[in-house]
């Protein structure tokens, strides 16, 4: 029984490391350089205390810039054309009860739910573990802050650990068998 809970939370694990190095490494440039450029936020912030009317073409082009790679990351390339494997992967009923009661309740998902879906695949794999609740909340909590990111927006952790509770109150009516 074990190795299904680790089988089923190694992908929400690597969802969230992954979200966790996003986050952490910041904008989507690769290149290094030794003169270190400030983030869209800084600039943006130093640009509308600091820099007089006419000189806000860096900031807005670097806002921009970071306002269309945010935008991007939530956009899903085309698969394409001739590809011999299935272009999306089919979901369960189940899974599809539970996305729409979270959408229901105010909760909005990342991209096209994968997240949320290895989230509630956790949540009644650790109850069926017997897995305490206070830890089950503390991981759905981090998982609501890392889909939050993979979304491009911040979340607080207020915010974070009553989301977590809306994912695990549905996952319990609707996914858990």
């Amino acid at each position: 029984m074990t190795s299904r809970v680790v089988s089923l939370l190694a992908p929400v694990l690597l969802a969230t490391a992954a979200g966790a190095l996003l986050t952490a490494c910041g904008g989507d440039d690769s290149s290094a350089s030794s003169t270190p450029t400030p983030s869209a936020t800084t600039t943006a912030a130093q640009s509308s205390s600091e820099a007089p009317s006419g000189s806000t073409s860096a900031s807005a082009t670097t806002t921009a810039s970071a306002t269309a790679s945010g935008a991007a990351a939530e956009e899903q390339e085309a698969v394409p054309s001739g590809y011999p494997g299935p272009t999306e992967v089919p979901r369960d009923p189940r899974a599809n009860a539970f996305l729409d009661a979270l959408r229901s309740d105010g909760v909005a998902v990342a991209g096209n739910g994968d997240i949320a879906i290895g989230t509630a695949n956790y949540i009644c794999a650790a109850q069926s573990e017997g897995v305490a609740a206070d830890q089950i909340t503390t991981f759905v909590t981090a998982n609501v802050g890392a889909e939050a990111s993979a979304a491009g927006t911040e979340i607080s952790a207020e915010d974070a650990a009553a989301t977590a509770q809306k994912y695990i109150d549905a996952a319990r009516s609707t996914y858990c068998g």
